[in-house]
């Protein structure tokens, strides 16, 4: 670390390179592994808070490189003939789309002066940053910036639902692709369509000891300063040509701390402090805030909202309620085939229309139905990047289960350290556990959800505006979809003599939800809300001719036979455009070969209809 603004350690200067041991990984986090490899490059990721009772820090890192020699003022460490930098934002608010889009300016700029010790553009950032951002900024669209649901369906298909189980069963996921910017995105939008989850439910995620290497904890307790601000910023400077790890000129330019007001913030976190963040003018601020320790002490921390948040939660009460929830709370629990589902009346969770409540078990801001689910709490961890030194937490006791991205192949090749492993490239799944890719394995009305929200993003049709979801394929719908699907699945849990609604769900894959933790917590509370929600899945319905079909493509996209199927499939049809005796010899060979992979395929496929028809 080059530079901090404030400083990382109260006492020491701007340009002290030591860290807090909480954030040991910092430079390699914020510069991540084979960043030479691209022009420019931007990181989301997580540290652990510097005092037991505080919350995640949220990370956001630009990184870019410039050649030397095109630089005005060429300082003396400056060996190489390239220099590579990131410029690093540490916040206590979740917003990564929009701290990027600040940040990628800022970055810019600063490579622009081609003199990296006019750190003044830094300082504004910091101060810019802290007066224009705040928590209420959190309950509206603006935390999903640059999270697009609409890229990850287009892509990944009906794919989408098997990582959204996957997450809810708190499997250990990996995903891997490179450069990171691509896989922070698709982790985070994955974890976009859980309700409320970016907004609230990431406060406990990160929560691991980096291995130790001086003191315990118990010394560091003393003199760990708590980052009394909303947004902490980070300069990360190098000038190696390769990152290769085990170089010692690896440099990380400043973590500038971004004061901010925080008697606004609704966040009930506890008022037990550490030293206090360093401001610019030397002072240390200490603000209390809203203790956590009971249900009553909830009643001050509404004393901090912003007035009109308070004046739209008054509107729970009866006639402000979304006329489209109503509508979707009266859908009819009658079979329905899969060409006429009026899903998409169905709300997305109101945001910004609710009283959040600090949650008694989870500790986490919860609404009216529970959500955000505690999924990321009690050594759940969610890591959007991981540098190759945190390879440990992989296999740490401590750490029950993880969502993980890693751009480093040495991650994807230790298959046993996870569950599952997403390939974002090719949009691949694999889960090696046969047991768990048999839990996993969609249900018919499953496949419907899947299949129609594929079709609305896919399609080309007449844009219709639903009230409170926006445009019907987009990224907020999408969004609602979910937010629904979950809800009918908490309800239906609910429900007495629940096992055929539960089996729209597959009853394999509830029976091993109902054993996590963030089920247990859930369940542990009474959720009124709920008794209001369609307690049945939004797809569930009589088997059709169209289900087959949907089932057959699946099959084809998913299964190894398959997949050699539509390999046949183009090798044919590449030698039917050909033309003489060769052909029909190649045709042939072709269609024999497509014929006793077929049939093979087919008995299998006609077995695990049968026994889905039982």
């Amino acid at each position: 670390v080059e530079f901090s603004y404030p400083p990382l350690k109260p006492g020491e200067g701007h340009d002290s390179h030591s860290l807090p041991e909480e954030w040991k990984y910092l430079p390699f986090l914020a510069l991540p592994d084979g960043a030479h490899n691209y022009q420019e490059d931007t990181v989301f990721f997580h540290l652990p808070p510097r005092c037991g009772d505080q919350t995640t820090v949220y990370g956001v890192s630009c990184y870019r490189q410039i050649e030397a020699k095109a630089l005005k003022v060429r300082q003396a460490d400056i060996t190489r003939e390239t220099v590579q930098k990131s410029v690093c934002v540490l916040s206590q608010l979740p917003l990564y789309g929009l701290l990027q889009a600040k940040l990628q300016l800022i970055t810019h700029a600063y490579f622009e002066e081609k003199d990296f010790s006019q750190i003044s553009i830094l300082k504004e950032l910091y101060d810019h940053m802290n007066s224009s951002l705040g928590n209420t900024l959190l309950e509206g669209s603006q935390v999903y910036l640059g999270l697009s649901p609409r890229d990850l369906v287009l892509h990944f298909r009906h794919k989408v639902l098997i990582l959204f189980k996957l997450i809810l069963l708190e499997k250990k996921v990996l995903f891997y692709i490179s450069p990171v910017n691509r896989l922070v995105g698709a982790l985070m939008t994955v974890l976009s369509l859980f309700p409320g989850m970016i907004e609230h439910g990431l406060t406990d995620c990160s929560q691991y000891r980096p291995r130790k290497s001086v003191s315990e904890d118990a010394g560091l307790q003393e003199n760990t300063p708590q980052l009394d601000n909303y947004v902490s910023l980070s300069a990360a400077d190098t000038s190696n040509t390769n990152l290769g790890m085990g170089k010692g000129g690896r440099k990380m330019a400043g973590n500038h701390s971004l004061e901010s007001q925080k008697a606004n913030m609704p966040f009930s976190q506890s008022d037990k402090t550490c030293n206090g963040a360093q401001s610019s003018n030397g002072t240390v601020q200490r603000l209390k805030v809203p203790s956590r320790t009971s249900p009553a002490s909830s009643e001050s921390d509404w004393e901090t909202l912003d007035p009109n948040i308070l004046e739209e939660s008054n509107l729970k009460g009866g006639e402000g309620e979304n006329t489209a929830s109503e509508q979707a709370e009266n859908l009819p629990s009658e079979g329905m085939s899969s060409e006429s589902l009026p899903i998409t009346v169905q709300p997305q969770a109101n945001t910004g229309h609710m009283v959040l409540v600090p949650g008694l078990i989870s500790g986490l801001e919860e609404d009216q139905y529970g959500m955000p689910l505690a999924i990321f709490t009690k050594g759940y961890l969610c890591l959007p990047y991981m540098a190759l030194q945190q390879h440990h937490l992989l296999s740490d006791v401590t750490v029950r289960g993880f969502v993980a991205g890693a751009t480093n192949i040495l991650f994807r090749q230790q298959k046993h350290l996870s569950d599952a492993i997403v390939e974002i490239e090719d949009a691949h799944v694999q889960i090696h556990d046969p047991e768990l890719r048999k839990i996993l394995n969609p249900t018919t009305a499953d496949l419907r959800f899947s299949d129609y929200l594929v079709k609305h993003v896919t399609e080309n049709r007449d844009d219709v505006f639903l009230d409170g979801t926006g445009w019907e394929g987009g990224d907020e719908w999408i969004r609602a979809q979910f937010s629904a699907y979950l809800h009918a699945l908490l309800a239906a849990v609910l429900q007495p003599d629940n096992e055929k609604t539960l089996s729209d769900f597959g009853t394999a894959f509830v029976a091993a939800w109902k054993n996590t933790h963030n089920y247990r917590v859930w369940n542990s509370n009474k959720h009124p809300a709920l008794a209001e929600v369609n307690s049945s899945h939004p797809f569930q319905g009589q088997y059709s001719v169209s289900d087959v079909k949907l089932r057959l493509s699946h099959s084809v996209q998913n299964s190894e036979r398959g997949k050699k199927i539509g390999n046949v499939m183009v090798s044919t049809s590449r030698n039917v455009v050909q033309t003489g005796k060769a052909v029909g010899q190649s045709v042939g060979g072709a269609f024999t070969s497509a014929k006793s992979a077929m049939s093979s395929w087919f008995s299998t496929f006609t077995q695990s209809t049968q026994s889905l028809g039982d």
